[in-house]
């Protein structure tokens, strides 16, 4: 069944069986963590964060962190991990984290965010479900990333392969000139995957030793890996 013709019965359904889940979502950008996340987030009502999300929510609220984190951004210095962990333990002791658990997107992406996020858990009384890594080649990503066009003006994306727009070039939406960004040149994205190699990667052995970790293929349609995801899910208990 498409996600779409679901009734609101079988989703509310979903929400009530799922909701409680506390999830971490591994891979590479581009690898398809931000929609999946989305999409799990809408079918079970479980709040999505991503450090991003979080970060520019503080800066416009202009809480204490939130500041602190806008002197750096405004200095174009990366906002330190102090800073970073202290927005996550924040969020997720809000209520609704609380109460229907959480998607962690893109956080932790080092194994000393990993044992503070653990630290943070723990004083929160709260305890992961899994971690999801998303498999995907580089090879694969390069070809899914550098066919990407964007819109500068109104940010829709096409696809040189799976989302052509009628006029080539043409935004289908507002007539702008697409875009080939820079995030998506195949020199880039090497560079990024190298990164994630190097950098969070390692994450994959640590949540495989707590007995935590869970694989799904990363090149599948959105809704093969959402069935994947929605599997993994169904044969875990929440503790």
């Amino acid at each position: 069944m498409n996600l779409k013709e679901e009734t609101q019965t079988q989703l509310e359904t979903k929400e009530k069986k799922y909701s409680g889940f506390k999830l971490i979502l591994l891979g590479p950008p581009g690898a398809g963590k931000g929609t999946q996340g989305q999409t799990l987030s809408a079918q079970y009502g479980i709040p999505k964060i991503s450090t991003g999300d979080i970060l520019r929510e503080a800066v416009a609220n202009q809480t204490p962190l939130g500041v602190k984190a806008k002197s750096f951004l405004d200095n174009g210095i990366l906002v330190p991990d102090e800073v970073v962990n202290g927005l996550v333990r924040e969020r997720l002791n809000q209520s609704d984290c609380r109460e229907k658990g959480f998607i962690l997107d893109g956080f932790p992406r080092t194994i000393p965010q990993a044992e503070t996020l653990k630290r943070i858990l723990s004083e929160l009384n709260l305890a992961l479900d899994a971690v999801i890594s998303f498999e995907l080649k580089e090879a694969d990503l390069v070809r899914r990333l550098s066919g990407r066009r964007s819109c500068p003006n109104c940010k829709m994306v096409f696809h040189l392969v799976f989302n052509l727009p009628q006029k080539p070039g043409v935004c289908d939406r507002c007539g702008n000139t697409l875009i080939h960004r820079d995030d998506d040149k195949e020199e880039t994205i090497k560079t990024r995957f190298k990164e994630y190699q190097e950098k969070t990667a390692p994450l994959l052995n640590y949540y495989q030793s707590l007995e935590l970790l869970y694989s799904v293929p990363g090149n599948g349609t959105i809704e093969d890996v959402n069935k994947a995801l929605e599997g993994i899910l169904s044969n875990k208990k929440i503790e």
